[in-house]
């Protein structure tokens, strides 16, 4: 697990392209066969992305957690981006096809993922935060989430947000996970772009085609910064910071 240092908006002003690249930028996430995790001094968020090929993969615990498993005082937001899977929490397996949602409560202590066809493997995107108490671990399906439809076609932000882990849906500590889909001619995903001191957000950019990218800005409203953005790539954005692609 590698980690990543908060970063405030005077240092960042001096920071050139490669350097923002190297603090808010998650370039490789999914990797085939592989857990990655990237801790986050941002809120204590652990970002990850788990890609089983030849088998289940074990949700590790990495030593700089100072736990004797991972989820001993944290909670877990998993949202398959890739073909169908499962992921069992203690012997118990769930089912989760694309897009589809599985939050795992604490003490949770063998999570495992799996995917139906290792040539075909699912792509589990993982947010962890701290919790101060177990709720249960619960699946839900895109069908099941709640969507909100979003801006307008004129602005070109016309969006559904598929809320799956919040206050009225699957109960957490103080994790909240959803999806963004854009409709057709929109290209927006957040606007209008705004700031939010209470909380950091990581943002996951997937299903792009081949060869496109995202253009991600972020920094002070006064003084915006840009990262161009790659399928599979997720951002790191402080309480601080715009975020809008």
């Amino acid at each position: 697990m590698t980690q990543r240092y908060a970063i405030g908006p005077r240092e960042t002003a001096a920071m050139n392209t490669a350097e923002l690249r190297a603090n808010f930028l998650i370039e490789t996430l999914f990797v085939p066969g592989e857990v990655t995790l990237v801790y986050t001094h941002y809120d204590r968020m652990v970002v990850g992305g788990a890609v089983p090929t030849a088998g289940p993969l074990a949700l590790p615990c990495p030593d700089n957690l100072k736990a004797d498993f991972f989820l001993q005082r944290r909670e877990l937001g998993v949202l398959n981006t890739g073909a169908a899977g499962t992921v069992t929490v203690d012997g118990t397996a769930y089912e989760l096809g694309p897009q589809d949602c599985l939050y795992v409560g604490r003490d949770a202590r063998d999570v495992q993922f799996a995917s139906a066809d290792g040539a075909q493997p699912a792509r589990y995107y993982l947010l962890s935060t701290p919790a101060h108490r177990a709720y249960p671990t619960t699946r839900r399906t895109q069908a099941e989430a709640t969507p909100v439809t979003l801006g307008a076609l004129e602005t070109a932000s016309q969006r559904t947000i598929y809320k799956y882990i919040y206050n009225e849906g699957i109960a957490s500590c103080q994790l909240v996970m959803g999806l963004t889909q854009l409709h057709p001619g929109s290209v927006w995903n957040t606007m209008p772009a705004h700031t939010h001191d209470r909380r950091m957000e990581a943002y996951l950019y997937f299903n792009l085609p081949e060869g496109q990218r995202v253009l991600h800005l972020m920094g002070h409203p006064q003084e915006t910064r840009h990262l161009w953005v790659g399928e599979g790539q997720a951002i790191l954005s402080p309480p601080w910071s715009i975020h809008a692609g």
